[in-house]
């Protein structure tokens, strides 16, 4: 039996990916984790939808199926409160949250949060698909202000996130 390996660089936006092959009668790349994952067209849909119309207050977003999909979109009223309660304990997610506020002189604005969740409780896998993929779905959603990256509540209270936006 002669078995052939070969292994081939590819570059998909600015990250290096390696894939493994396996040649015999047929040629089927197989990707890795670090490879990235494709994005949801709803998922650019409903953001643009959040920051042009603020149909939302919040998009929650998780890996399903090799690609990042819409989990969870907040009301335009819903509060900080029910956006921290849409994190699963023990598995990631991406979110976005547009965050309304009032400067020191009195002026109202808004920003848009970007928040990579990441529980210390979650699988070490599920931890490095969701790392490895996170620049790559930001660049996709076109108006983030701010990231934050957090694995337990406390490292996105709203004291943290008032204190970002100023």
């Amino acid at each position: 039996m002669n078995v052939t390996h070969h292994v081939f660089l590819m570059t998909i936006h600015d990250v290096s990916v390696f894939y493994w092959m396996h040649v015999q009668n047929n040629f089927t790349p197989t990707a890795n984790a670090a490879s990235g994952m494709a994005v949801n067209d709803e998922c650019k849909l409903k953001f643009q939808e959040l920051k042009s119309k603020r149909s939302y207050r919040y998009i929650v977003f998780k890996i399903e199926e090799q690609q990042v999909v819409v989990e969870k979109c907040g009301e335009p009223n819903d509060s900080y409160q029910d956006f921290m309660a849409s994190f699963p304990a023990d598995e990631c997610r991406y979110a976005v949250y547009d965050f309304d506020f009032t400067t020191d002189e009195n002026c109202q604005k808004s920003k848009i949060f970007f928040v990579a969740w990441s529980p210390d409780s979650s699988r070490v896998r599920m931890k490095m698909v969701y790392a490895s993929s996170k620049d790559r779905f930001k660049r996709e959603l076109d108006g983030i202000q701010v990231e934050l990256q957090a694995t337990d509540a406390s490292e996105m209270s709203l004291d943290i996130v008032k204190a970002r936006a100023l």
